[in-house]
């Protein structure tokens, strides 16, 4: 089995050889001195490119642990769930997993959530509002500044949950102006790592709501996990091999600049944008709201599947459509340590394979 392929999907994303080396490095335990330093470097880095002074969190397993953690954390009973899409869905579903009333706003697929969508929703006994800033199968990215502001107009006590995992570190999610109690995201979308390593940016004001709301779990106690984290430990054993990688990715993000950075992942969207304009029909999101970091195609006839397979064949991998547009669409992953010249590469291998 061919497995030498490069990835532009939507995560896993592909992973570069000198970033794997970085991960090479001897195994240390995660309560030594060396560790510590590894820890407290991880997240000053993290603060210095993402331009906040948030708590930074480090916890082992997928964003998703992390997501779970601010609703165990922050509500004891009702949230308001916004969505456009797959990953809104699943917000909205780990609320009422774990026991809480949600109140679901649903805006059509393809389209940005808008403050407006929320008006008069956020009544006093709303204890939190969460959404995806970038929706994963939809492609749309949304104005979380906006919604926030909103959120905060209606109800200045509610709590504000973004599911940040393929915006952050490939678009400016403007962190300070946002002003947001959990910002979620992992290693394996534009971090370009493999997966395992979650990363939360926690506010003063969901510690404090911890502190009054039962049943946090242990894993998920962002107490437990803050007590740790004061200190430069996990509260259990972290992935260290991801964490050297960790550091290696965010010393060369801070390298690039982190406004070069989003430049770069700009020109990759407009790219692929561009294309699905000349080749297909165009992309699925709505104009003026299009990610960067995902470009979610209108497949039209295109058999997707014989495409794919010829485009494998040639050492490319992109990814399916997902969810309610999966039969209409198919996503081109363009994040992480991805560059222009690769798109192009890619766009005019599937160029040839639109000709045969």
């Amino acid at each position: 089995m061919n497995l030498n392929r490069m990835l532009y999907t939507v995560g896993p994303v592909h992973v570069g050889e000198d970033t794997l080396q970085s991960m090479t490095k001897p195994i240390i335990t995660h309560r030594c001195k060396e560790y510590k330093e590894l820890h407290a470097g991880i997240v000053e880095k993290i603060r210095k490119a993402l331009n906040t002074d948030m708590e930074v969190f480090l916890v082992g397993g997928s964003a998703t642990v992390m997501l779970e953690a601010a609703i165990r954390n922050g509500v004891r009973e009702k949230t308001v769930g916004i969505t456009n899409g797959s990953f809104g869905n699943r917000s909205i579903e780990l609320g009422e997993l774990n026991g809480k009333t949600v109140d679901k706003v649903q805006v059509p697929w393809g389209m940005a959530m808008r403050p407006e969508h929320i008006a008069d929703r956020v009544t006093k006994d709303v204890e939190a509002v969460h959404w995806v800033s970038n929706e994963s199968s939809t492609g749309v990215f949304s104005d979380s500044v906006a919604l926030a502001n909103e959120v905060r107009a209606q109800n200045p006590d509610s709590l504000i949950f973004v599911d940040a995992v393929t915006s952050a570190f490939a678009m400016d999610i403007n962190l300070k102006d946002m002003d947001a109690d959990s910002v979620v995201f992992g290693t394996q979308k534009a971090l370009a790592l493999p997966p395992g390593l979650a990363v939360m940016l926690c506010s003063e004001r969901l510690l404090e709501k911890a502190k009054s709301v039962p049943n946090r779990g242990f894993y998920t106690d962002l107490l437990k996990i803050k007590k740790q984290s004061d200190d430069s430990y996990a509260l259990t054993t972290p992935p260290v091999s991801l964490m050297y990688g960790l550091d290696y990715q965010l010393d060369k993000a801070l390298a690039e600049g982190m406004p070069a950075r989003y430049r770069r992942h700009q020109e990759m969207a407009d790219l692929v944008r561009n294309w699905a304009d000349k080749r297909l029909e165009g992309v699925f999101p709505e104009a003026g709201y299009q990610s960067n970091s995902i470009g979610v195609v209108n497949r039209g006839a295109l058999d997707f599947n014989d495409f794919h397979s010829k485009l494998k064949s040639k050492g490319y991998e992109i990814s399916n459509g997902y969810g309610e547009v999966k039969e209409k669409t198919f996503r081109i992953g363009h994040m992480g340590d991805t560059t222009p010249e690769g798109i192009k590469a890619l766009l005019s291998v599937m160029d040839e394979i639109l000709e045969e």
